[in-house]
């Protein structure tokens, strides 16, 4: 369990009530990961969701035919990662690996999913957040196509 206190501390949680932030904390758990650790591959099934404590992420895809991945995003503490684990069919769109030593808090994607149903406020809230990683990392990948069109 991690505590609603440490939940406050990421914009992430902004405007989740006090309940919410108990059940969120009892939905999640604190992970590490070694630098060049995956903690998922493109297709994988995803059954969480995390929040960077420590250490950075990179967010890559190989690139076909050419058996090289490129980063699409750089993760850093307090961002999230595997939103796809929030949202139907819940599978990776990439693959997620460790770049230094990672502290990491992972949330249950399915307890998620039915507090959401039950609680459509939380659920609002939590979606509305998910939106905008979901918009930063378009952002991040156009940005990524550019420069490999570049080169």
């Amino acid at each position: 369990m991690i505590s609603p206190e440490t939940l406050r501390r990421y914009p992430y949680f902004a405007g989740v009530n006090a309940e919410g932030l108990v059940f969120l904390g009892r939905a999640a758990q604190e992970l590490t990961a070694e630098a060049g650790e995956y903690f998922f591959r493109e297709g994988d099934s995803l059954d969480r969701i995390y929040i960077v404590v420590e250490g950075e992420v990179a967010i890559v895809t190989e690139l076909p035919g050419k058996n090289r991945e490129i980063v699409i995003s750089t993760i850093s503490p307090g961002q999230v990662f595997a939103w796809s684990g929030l949202v139907p069919p819940y599978q990776a769109t990439s693959a997620a690996r460790a770049t230094t030593a990672c502290r990491v808090i992972a949330f249950d994607c399915p307890q998620l999913r039915a507090r959401f149903e039950a609680d459509p406020a939380l659920g609002y809230v939590m979606m509305l957040r998910l939106a905008q990683v979901i918009r930063d990392r378009m952002r991040d990948m156009r940005m990524e196509t550019i420069a490999c069109l570049a080169e």
